[in-house]
């Protein structure tokens, strides 16, 4: 019987592999209000670190391949920060360190990097204090750092968009991340100006009449349209300049306007409400990915899942990524059946030009109400997908990997210095390919002798870069 190591030894003479499965399989993980993580304020470290590890566990189970872990709820952080204080969703009060101190960011993408997965810190730019938290600000909070740019609004505290002092401190914040952790993804959502709160206007009379009378002509709405795309397109140009690889994601309240495309209705206009002119962010390209939040049934006509996904895909002139978010704790609040989930998902893989979905929130995962594991693990993530290429961040490919074996065992090495992070590999049996996802830059796989009977032909490895750009492939080592 042929070995591994004596298939690898001889260059297999077989056709080349199928293309490899692309696909963006991410999951939120939300701390606000301690929604998927940690599962309560102010637990032991060693138990919040317990928790975390499930989570990435489990996402490897489903065979996800990024996560979006939540850094930054309102204006505090879940990393160690010279700027914020720690969460008190973290650490039970705000501005108190862990016990013993630990850096959940930092151990989040160590361990998610360890299990081949993408990890992206999500951040809210403008919330100062959402209503659910219990204490005090801390004074190193900016409603007391800067409080010249904090406003009260219905609930919450806001710092005030159209404040560049705003724009700046923001800005710094997440800059500080990029510079100092190795993060795959900057991500925000859709809270920009507040959702409106009994009618409300946002109380930014004084900002606004420095800006006009410092010459600025446009109207109010405008100058707050203003003021949130100035802020989106220097995000994006600073994450460029400092770490061109990191993506930059926003995920924007699914519907553009009421009636935009026609029929569909929304009780929200994030355009005149939030003050977020989504689409001019994807055409002009200050993103890297774009997931609108979908978070209807697909059967809900005036806001069906399909029918807004390819009015999205064809606001995409720059060829960025399109990867819908869905609703999936809609199953675990009993309101949608599980194959709604695996249905959006057909729908999102035979829409041209979309090519993965974002799932909110992580608690669905974990709960696994009416066995939506099982159904995903069965139906559309049986097997595994590289995240797809973003060609516009970095063009060059890496060498083509050196692949060893012996007994059951693949082992994967990369060229030194190329930042590969995972290998694409094929284990052929007979006319089958069963494709497997081997976290880099050095990875080592068990390969079964036989499939379902049939014996191990050809192994073919290839290496991928951190923006997902894979090199040829490579079947021999002597």
């Amino acid at each position: 019987m042929l070995t591994i190591a004596m298939l690898l030894a001889t260059s297999p003479t077989l056709q080349t592999p199928p293309a490899f499965p692309r696909e963006f399989r991410a999951v939120w993980v939300a701390t606000v209000d301690n929604v998927d993580w940690p599962s309560e304020r102010g637990i032991p470290t060693g138990r919040a670190q317990k928790e975390l590890l499930a989570i990435l566990d489990r996402c490897v189970e489903l065979k996800l391949n990024a996560v979006v872990l939540q850094v930054r709820p309102s204006a505090d952080s879940l990393y160690e920060s010279k700027l914020e204080p720690w969460s008190e969703f973290l650490t039970g009060r705000q501005g108190r360190a862990p016990d013993p101190k630990w850096d959940p960011l930092s151990f989040a993408i160590e361990e998610s990097h360890k299990r081949g997965l993408e990890l992206h810190a999500w951040f809210n730019p403008y919330r100062a204090t959402h209503f659910k938290q219990i204490g005090p600000n801390a004074p190193s909070h900016v409603s007391f750092t800067k409080p010249h740019i904090v406003r009260k609004y219905g609930r919450y505290l806001w710092m005030d968009p159209g404040e560049k002092a705003t724009r700046d401190h923001s800005l710094s914040v997440m800059m500080d991340v990029v510079r100092r952790y190795d993060i795959d993804g900057v991500h925000i959502d859709d809270y920009f100006y507040p959702y409106k709160e009994n009618g409300m206007d946002f109380p930014d009379r004084a900002s606004y009449g420095r800006y006009r009378a410092t010459g600025g002509r446009l109207g109010k709405d405008d100058w707050r349209r203003w003021s949130v795309d100035t802020f989106v397109e220097r995000l994006y140009m600073s994450i460029k300049a400092e770490k061109p690889h990191v993506k930059f994601g926003i995920s924007p309240f699914g519907i553009y306007r009421p009636g935009i495309p026609k029929g569909i209705k929304a009780g929200v206009d994030q355009y005149a409400d939030l003050y977020a002119d989504a689409r001019k962010w994807l055409v002009q390209g200050w993103c890297d990915y774009y997931s609108p939040q979908l978070y209807w049934r697909n059967g809900q006509t005036a806001q069906s899942f399909a029918t807004l996904l390819k009015w999205w895909v064809k606001q995409n002139p720059k060829g960025r990524h399109i990867w819908p978010g869905m609703y999936t704790g809609m199953v675990d609040q009993g309101k949608w059946p599980a194959k709604e989930v695996t249905e959006q998902i057909g729908i999102t893989r035979r829409v041209d030009g979309a090519s993965g979905n974002v799932h909110y929130s992580m608690t669905a995962f974990m709960n696994n109400p009416k066995s939506l594991v099982a159904l995903l693990k069965k139906g559309p993530y049986a097997g595994p997908a590289l995240i797809p290429a973003s060609p516009w961040l970095d063009a060059r490919t890496p060498s083509k990997p050196v692949v060893a074996g012996e007994k059951g065992t693949v082992l994967l090495t990369s060229a030194a210095g190329e930042g590969v992070r995972w290998f694409a590999v094929y284990a052929k049996y007979g006319e089958r390919w069963v494709p497997h996802v081997v976290p880099g830059p050095s990875g080592r796989m068990a390969v079964p002798e036989r499939f379902n009977g049939t014996p191990l032909s050809a192994v073919w490895a290839s290496a991928v870069g951190r923006t997902g750009n894979r090199s040829a492939w490579s079947a021999s080592a002597r």
